[in-house]
């Protein structure tokens, strides 16, 4: 007995190593699981919300998750990059977001059979590796977009069943890999010239508005449907008179002979040669058909000439009214030119609409202007007086240039802004004006925007109807914050620096056109109760198709905001606005107003004052905000002067676009993340705290 006690820590002696071994095997499999990159986790939270947070998507986070080693319901990685997105037949609904662009290795992206409304987002664009992308069966509508140039690996592309409508995007024939291409049951219209190129073994456009002939080049795909169009029946038509055949055509009956002679197929099914030119009575013919086309032409011409000038006789009586008698033909040429306004203007990407203003008639016949398709819901004035008891002074919270703010408390207990227009803008107060805006406002959906619910046009009101953000704005933060515990902190003041450079980024290179906010400041910047920054205002102003546009209105920026290239020339683009978020990050440094006139001459301009000190540490030093109690890092610090040197630069060239922006400010967080890890003495902050507290914030 007392040998095999003896022979029992021999045993376990030996055992040991295997156990150790297993055991660390076990604990290293965390470590195995790739972390995901940053750049590509906010895109997953931004379409996290986007489809209304819902619970189907396990384990997924609109903050701080980690997709790859938190596995998240229908995503695959390799390593830290994100590969797949397989979330289909989940009963999801909202939208697709906004942000794929850092999507780079994402490979595949399956959404079919929810029901996710809006339209393809631009970003899409941006996701170079993508080779399959399916949203078959969901609500999507509007018009593709023009977004395949930089997909070239694509292979398969599935768009069926949804409500897509207009012609196809021209970018689709850049697609020299795509083998299958789904696109029935939508509301497509045009022809399918763009799709001839392709080497496509699977092609479907059943099932929608398609017309013209069908390209003798897709008639050789394997695999291909194509009714419930309108295409037209018989053989394609003859090229116009006088054009000179294809190349080569002339030698494609060569007799078998060896002349150059082209043959014809006699009755017996012997060639004969036709080199004998033309009968005497073909070119009787033509002549005497020639003659009789001249003399209608003349009959004609007489015609237009004699309906003229009754025409020019009745503008006259009506002093200049549009005639009623216009011809279909030159309505129906109106109508198109306003349908390619119409598709200029739309804003990407759209909501679920809600409600579609028409095309309207006006008295005299004449066609007035197509508005676009309005998502918002249409509130009395009556409903809205309730809501804050005949807008008295107790619900008002707030006072723009365009009008008054005030709280809107409803019946059913939902707290709205509204935005009571003031007489004053002019330009709004006339319904075409009001409606468009309203269309461009009601459309934008981004996390750091002020979300439009609604509006009111009736009685000579215009009236906007908001989410209630109930915090304040920067401004009041920033420069009347009475109690000490409502001062910013120094992450507190790079998050909203980062939430409106993403609303910025959104409005000009997400929208397409581009939206250019012409009144950016402070004061409308909202914070809610986590201190989340949401910009306001936007899309108040038309929208901008143009990189330079020339502007004449009251709501043009403010002063200290405004670029210099406004003052002298009125020209104001998303340059402009980039400088204005320079004037509003020198505020969150500072703490200081953009004018001032109760300081010192040298320093009643922030600009002018501060520009020529953001490169020198000891001055940058002096020039922060004194509410922040020396309670900053160093090289945050020194990194955010950086950027606002770049965004108020005098020469609107010089300035980054938004993205930009956004990507230097990540640069500064997941930087200080970084240093956080280090010990105190490594970090190289030189202030009351060796290192930066975490960020709460997406990246």
């Amino acid at each position: 007995m007392a040998n095999q006690h003896a022979a029992l820590p021999v045993s376990l002696t030996r055992q040991l190593p295997e156990f150790v071994l297993i055991t660390l095997i076990f604990a290293a499999l965390p470590l195995v699981r790739g972390t995901t990159d940053p750049s590509e986790v906010q895109p997953l939270e931004v379409l996290y919300a986007a489809l209304n947070s819902p619970s189907q998507l396990t384990n997924w986070k609109s903050s701080g998750g980690d997709p790859c080693s938190e596995s998240w319901k229908g995503i695959t990685c390799e390593g830290s990059a994100v590969v797949s997105i397989e979330i289909s037949e989940l009963g999801l609904n909202g939208t697709m977001g906004y942000s794929f662009s850092d999507l780079k290795s994402l490979r595949k992206l399956n959404l079919a059979g929810n029901n996710l409304s809006g339209n393809l987002p631009y970003s899409v664009s941006s996701m170079v590796s993508l080779s399959y992308l399916n949203v078959s069966r969901n609500s999507l509508s509007q018009s593709i977009g023009d977004i395949f140039a930089n997909l070239a690996g694509l292979a398969t592309l599935d768009l069926s069943f949804n409500n897509f409508s207009g012609d196809l995007p021209s970018s689709l024939s850049s697609l020299a890999n795509l083998s299958s291409l789904y696109l029935q049951n939508n509301q497509l219209s045009g022809s399918l010239n763009v799709l001839t190129s392709l080497p496509l073994t699977t092609l479907n456009v059943a099932n929608n508005r398609f017309s013209g002939w069908l390209p003798q080049e897709l008639k050789a795909i394997p695999n291909f449907l194509y009714g419930g169009n309108s295409f037209d029946n018989g053989p394609a038509p003859p090229p116009p008179p006088y054009t000179p055949p294809p190349p080569g055509g002339s030698n494609t009956n060569l007799s078998h002979t060896g002349s150059d002679a082209p043959t014809t197929q006699g009755s017996n099914g012997e060639s004969s040669h036709s080199n004998k030119g033309l009968t005497v009575g073909a070119i009787v013919g033509i002549i005497l058909g020639s003659i009789v086309i001249a003399l209608v032409l003349l009959l004609l011409l007489a015609f237009c000439i004699r309906k003229n000038k009754r025409k020019d006789a009745g503008a006259r009586t009506s002093r200049g009214s549009l005639s009623v008698g216009r011809s279909n033909v030159n309505t129906e040429v109106q109508e198109q030119r306003l349908k390619s306004t119409a598709a200029v203007t739309d804003l990407k990407p759209p909501p679920a609409e809600n409600l579609m203003v028409e095309r309207l008639q006006e008295k005299n016949g004449s066609v007035g202007r197509i508005k676009s398709p309005i998502t918002a819901t249409s509130y009395t004035v009556a409903s809205l007086q309730m809501a804050t008891n005949s807008f008295s002074q107790e619900f008002l919270v707030g006072e723009g240039s365009l009008g008054r703010v005030y709280k809107a408390e409803f019946p059913n207990g939902k707290v709205m802004a509204i935005k009571k227009i003031d007489s004053a803008a002019i330009s709004l107060q006339e319904e075409d004006n009001f409606l468009e805006a309203v269309s461009n406002m009601s459309r934008l959906r981004h996390p750091s925007i002020v979300t439009l619910a609604g509006y009111c046009a009736e009685h000579g009101q215009r009236l906007l109807v908001y989410e209630y953000i109930g915090n304040g704005n920067l401004h009041d933060m920033l420069h009347f914050a009475e109690d000490s515990s409502r001062t910013l902190t120094w992450n507190a003041r790079v998050r909203v620096a980062l939430g409106t450079a993403r609303a910025l980024e959104y409005l000009h290179e997400v929208c397409l056109p581009s939206v250019v906010h012409r009144n950016f400041k402070s004061a409308n910047i909202l914070l809610d109760e986590e201190l989340n920054p949401h910009l306001s205002d936007c899309g108040l102003a038309a929208p901008n198709p143009n990189t330079e546009r020339q502007v004449s209105t009251q709501m043009v920026g403010s002063f200290g905001y405004s670029a210099p290239e406004f003052a002298l020339s009125g020209i104001y683009t998303v340059k402009s606005d980039v400088y204005s978020f320079g004037v509003v990050m020198l505020e969150l440094l500072t703490g200081r107003k953009p004018l001032d006139s109760s300081r010192v001459r040298s320093e009643q301009s922030l600009v002018r004052w501060a520009t020529p000190q953001l490169h020198d540490i000891d001055a940058l030093a002096k020039m922060v905000d004194p509410a922040l109690d020396g309670i900053y890092p160093a090289k945050s610090l020194s990194r955010f002067a950086d950027i606002i040197a770049l965004c108020v630069q005098p020469e609107p060239e010089f300035r980054p676009p938004m993205s930009e922006v956004v990507q230097a400010l990540v640069r500064l967080v997941q930087r200080a993340s970084v240093v956080r890890r280090r010990s105190s003495d490594e970090s190289g902050f030189a202030y009351k705290i060796p290192e930066l507290e975490a960020i709460d914030m997406p990246l």
